[in-house]
């Protein structure tokens, strides 16, 4: 079933992009977006993460977090190359993407396979969801976002 704003964000602890673990609960008091993206430097990827380092001024002290299956190594290039200025975290057994209810059969080129539905979820300060957006653009995300923490 798909998580909806009320409902409480599924916690996690994943490793960065630099191999430290980031735990939700370690920003609480703060919102936080979640967003899930099914693998970094590929052009939509990208898109979405450069656009979302571009409203960082516009969201006060709310932060970002992207997620994707992604080994930290890859990850630490992919910021590194686009100078992208959050965490990223690496799901590489997908154990979190499966508790957001994102890890979903696709289907492409007709070869059919399980990985990442691009989605967000804003977080707010006590850990309830205020937003989630499933099959979400990468130039939605950004949007989404700036409109949810300024309202």
């Amino acid at each position: 079933m798909a998580l909806s704003a009320g409902d409480t964000a599924p916690t996690f602890s994943l490793p960065d992009q630099d191999g430290n673990v980031v735990e939700l609960s370690g920003l609480s008091g703060r919102k936080v977006l979640v967003y899930f993206y099914p693998k970094a430097d590929t052009p939509g990827c990208t898109t979405q993460a450069c656009e979302l380092t571009k409203v960082l001024p516009d969201i006060g002290d709310a932060a970002v977090l992207g997620i994707s299956p992604d080994p930290p190594r890859k990850l630490k290039r992919f910021q590194d190359k686009y100078d992208i200025g959050f965490p990223l975290l690496s799901d590489e057994d997908h154990t979190v993407a499966e508790a957001y209810e994102v890890w979903k059969e696709k289907s492409m080129y007709g070869r059919t396979y399980l990985g990442i539905e691009r989605s967000a979820f804003l977080v707010d300060e006590d850990g309830t969801l205020s937003g989630a957006w499933y099959k979400i653009s990468p130039k939605d995300t950004p949007l989404r976002l700036v409109e949810s923490v300024a309202g």
